[in-house]
């Protein structure tokens, strides 16, 4: 793996307090959901003439990531059909329907080698920005787990060491990631990022809301 630099004034191969911290940075993009509130597949969304999952895919190849694996499992025949999956490392999670956890627990085995931070980005969430990237890497330190925290409250991406890794290959239901922070809450480090949360695609309003 290559050392990782985000578009932007902060990349994390960069000197900071004088010391240069120089650190390897995969990326896990979640795109796996079974869509059932919306009733179609929501990888495929059109939007800014392509789909949601493509938008996604192009920031975090817009940041340089030493690797970017995808999870997939609803409509995965689908999406491999329609999605531009070029440089990224896909996995079938047959297990989607158990929850996020499932595709999070059937990636990281797929990280290689193993990096020393992961990034975390929701595959129905393409207003996340690379400047949201820059500024977790940029500003996490050496945090075990750290998260953006907007104007209405915590969000994606986040990020988790090395160290943290053995743990997501552990988890297990829906919510798995909140509820490791929750534990793990004196670990977490939150970084600023301007701006509301970026809208999550679950329904057709979410759609509405992201378009408007």
């Amino acid at each position: 793996m290559l050392p990782v630099g985000c578009s932007g004034s902060h990349a994390p191969n960069s000197t900071l307090g004088g010391k240069i911290d120089v650190m390897t940075v995969a990326c896990l993009v979640l795109a796996a959901g079974g869509s059932s509130r919306l009733g179609r597949p929501k990888q495929l969304l059109p939007f800014r003439g392509r789909t949601l999952l493509d938008a996604v895919l192009d920031t975090a190849r817009g940041c340089g990531f030493a690797q970017v694996v995808v999870a997939l499992g609803g409509s995965a025949e689908q999406v491999r059909e329609q999605v531009d999956l070029h440089g990224c490392t896909v996995v079938d999670n047959r297990a989607y329907g158990t929850g996020c956890s499932s595709s999070i627990a059937a990636s990281v085995p797929a990280l290689a080698p193993t990096p020393d931070v992961l990034v975390l980005l929701l595959g129905d969430q393409p207003a996340v920005s690379a400047d949201a990237v820059t500024r977790l890497l940029a500003s996490r330190g050496d945090a075990a787990l750290a998260v953006c925290r907007y104007s209405d409250g915590i969000g994606h991406p986040f990020a988790f060491s090395a160290a943290v890794l053995p743990a997501l290959r552990e988890l297990h239901g829906d919510k798995a990631v909140w509820k490791l922070l929750e534990q793990r809450a004196a670990d977490v480090v939150e970084v600023s990022v301007p701006g509301r949360i970026p809208v999550d695609v679950d329904t057709e309003q979410d759609y509405e809301r992201l378009l408007g």
